[in-house]
């Protein structure tokens, strides 16, 4: 007895699209006065650290092959689009000077997207600071507060003829996470009252560029991206559900409850001081976090975060890190993407909604980036294309989450994959594939994956049969 296929229907006008960055797709070229960035630094001194020694100047050549790339967009059914600014291509010193030529490509490059009819929207920062910058203290300074404020409203006055929707930043914990508390992004400081410091800069720029942006395009939109990872409790015992509720303080709630109520929470600030973390802060500063909170949301999902009370003492010796408060939980039976590593946990996505819906005012927000990494994708090749039906059933199974949280109530106005054409990820480099678009770095030529086929029927017809 056959099934009956169920019909996913979205609603009129939902967004289908992909999400990349600048220091991720567009490569460097000589002579096209872009400044180095965090990223081209630390290649400079350690490329050993990145996969097979490839570094942010060899990302995907979008930076030269941008107009056939951007034709590719409708060939995969894309109605939104989300790339960003280098701010070390268009202010190489992070301050002063504009490069012409950076202001010439990025007009081009919105310009041509607006042209495709593809809904345009606008990172300003993803994870890439300009290494002068970050050379004076990075993050940890309120230079670099007010240096981001004057950035961003140079991108306003230059491209907001051509933009009308914005980011203020993709995913700020991570840096925060994986360059003070951990060794994966420059400057690799293991430092927590640092860490702590430039998780509050970076909301105050945040809150910065919001203001901005209502200034110089009062009708404009902008939010700010967050990777929203629930964390789910081995148990429902109170000690498991009290180590995943403050992990999700840590990892969700810093810059959620900020960025949409305006306010940090209590048991945060109060965990905060009691380690003698306190950042340096005026109250002129909580009022423009206060005022300035974001128009809508950007959601990241891959995996869920799981959590246990910690099984043993805190060692007092070691500097603070979040995790004296909880560990890592290994759960058993999980269902795991074999290529990558990473568990695969579709109900996460309804629950993320959820949690928008009922202690965040329903906010509007959109999907921003969900995607599967996969390890050796040539094995996948068939007839000259990349047969990856697991791509397809992975985008399925979320959708179908999605689809139930948008019938109870949820303001999700749109899916964007990460990623549009596979590229460069950080110390991973090509190792991992997510795109629509297979690159093939010997000779940079693109081909559009059976994923890339199937996601413009997605978009075409609005929804799916399953």
């Amino acid at each position: 007895m056959t099934k009956e296929k169920k019909l996913y229907q979205f609603p009129e006008g939902f967004l289908w699209g992909s999400s990349t960055s600048g220091p991720q797709s567009e490569g460097t070229v000589p002579g096209d006065g872009k400044g180095m960035s965090n990223w081209d630094y630390w290649f400079s001194i350690e490329p050993e650290r990145f996969h097979n020694q490839v570094g942010p100047s060899q990302t995907s050549t979008f930076y030269t092959n941008y107009k056939s790339d951007i034709e590719l967009l409708k060939a995969t059914g894309h109605t939104i689009f989300r790339p960003s600014i280098q701010w070390s291509r268009l202010i190489p010193d992070g301050v002063g000077e504009v490069n012409r030529k950076a202001v010439d490509f990025y007009r081009d490059v919105f310009k041509r997207i607006n042209e495709t009819g593809v809904k345009l929207i606008v990172n300003l920062y993803h994870f890439d600071i300009p290494y002068a910058l970050q050379e004076k203290g990075g993050w940890e300074t309120k230079e670099t507060v007010e240096a981001y404020e004057n950035y961003a409203r140079t991108c306003f006055e230059l491209f907001g003829d051509l933009v009308d929707t914005w980011i203020t930043f993709n995913e700020p914990i991570v840096p925060v996470e994986c360059g003070y508390l951990g060794n994966y992004h420059y400057p690799g400081k293991v430092d927590a009252k640092a860490a702590v410091q430039v998780a509050y800069n970076t909301q105050l720029a945040s809150a910065l560029a919001v203001k901005a942006c209502h200034e110089t395009n009062p009708e404009h939109k902008i939010c700010v991206v967050l990777n929203l990872t629930p964390a789910y409790p081995r148990s429902q015992s109170e000690e498991d559900v009290k180590a995943a509720r403050i992990a999700e303080l840590f990892q969700t709630k810093s810059f959620l409850d900020p960025s949409v109520l305006g306010e940090y929470p209590r048991e945060l600030v109060e965990i905060i001081n009691k380690h003698g973390l306190t950042p340096d802060y005026t109250d002129e500063e909580l009022a423009i976090i206060k005022e300035h909170t974001v128009d809508f949301l950007g959601v990241n999902y891959y995996q869920p975060l799981r959590v246990q009370a910690r099984t043993t003492p805190w060692d007092e010796s070691q500097p603070f890190m979040p995790n004296y408060y909880f560990q890592g939980y290994d759960m058993p039976g999980k269902k795991i993407n074999p290529h990558r590593g990473w568990e695969i946990y579709e109900p996460g996505i309804y629950d993320i909604a959820m949690n928008l819906k009922e202690n965040y005012g329903n906010i509007d927000w959109i999907l921003t980036e969900n995607g599967m990494g996969v390890e050796g994708e040539e094995k996948f090749k068939v007839d000259g294309m990349i047969q990856d039906d697991y791509r397809i059933e992975f985008i399925e199974n979320h959708l179908i989450e999605l689809h139930r949280a948008i019938e109870e109530g949820a303001n999700c106005h749109g899916y964007m994959l990460w990623t549009f054409i596979d590229c460069w990820s950080w110390l991973n480099a090509y190792k991992n594939r997510y795109g629509l678009v297979e690159l093939d770095l010997e000779t940079q030529q693109r081909t559009i994956k059976k994923s890339g086929h199937w996601f413009k029927q997605l978009s075409e017809q609005n929804g799916f049969e399953r």
